[in-house]
């Protein structure tokens, strides 16, 4: 018998298969490259979205409660005489009301030491809201004065700075590097702490 002759269809074979196994292997580890960088651009595309929308709701945050303070100052110059008391007073329902639904949203998004600041500005300015209502409806509390009233919104400037140097640093933004993406808007606008008459550079 020749063992020569009839090993050679073996070899064959295993030639052919040995083939067949090193396509399959090589065409499997491409698949699982491509699902590894798949599932990394989907990482990567998720990252984004929510930096993107976590960036959205510090732009709303901010311009809300810049805009509920700019209300509530316009609240104190009409107890003084200087504004419209009635229209003020839509304005500043209008900047409460608006604070508060993005406030509610922010809570489900923001860092806890974000919404630590988020929170204390919130509440500053509620309080701040019901002095200077129960001056205007003329049923003050004890402590309760324009002068009181005007020291507090001194201090929520501050406070809102703060809240914004949080909301920078969690974002990542650099003071020398970027712009700042929670700037307010230019001089003159009703949102800004120089609108109706507060100081400047606030």
């Amino acid at each position: 018998m020749d063992v020569g002759g009839a090993g050679a269809p073996v070899v064959a074979v295993v030639g052919v298969v040995g083939t067949l196994l090193s396509a399959l292997l090589t065409q499997r580890a491409a698949e699982r490259s491509r699902r590894h960088e798949q599932e990394r651009a989907e990482r990567a595309r998720a990252r984004e979205r929510q930096a993107a929308q976590r960036l959205a709701c510090y732009v709303a945050l901010n311009t809300a409660a810049r805009q509920y303070l700019a209300a509530l100052t316009d609240q104190l110059h009409a107890l003084r005489g200087t504004e419209d008391s009635r229209a003020v007073r839509q304005r500043l329902t209008e900047a409460r009301d608006v604070h508060r639904d993005v406030y509610a949203e922010a809570q489900m998004r923001l860092p806890d030491p974000v919404l630590a600041l988020a929170g204390e500005v919130t509440h500053a300015l509620g309080t701040l809201y019901g002095r200077l209502r129960r001056l205007d409806d003329g049923v003050p509390r004890p402590g309760d004065s324009p002068d009181t009233a005007q020291a507090e919104i001194d201090a929520l400037w501050e406070r809102l700075r703060e809240l914004r140097r949080g909301m920078r640093a969690d974002l990542g933004a650099s003071e020398a590097a970027r712009p700042d993406p929670l700037a307010p808007g230019p001089p003159g606008s009703r949102s800004g702490p120089g609108a109706n008459g507060a100081s400047p550079g606030r």
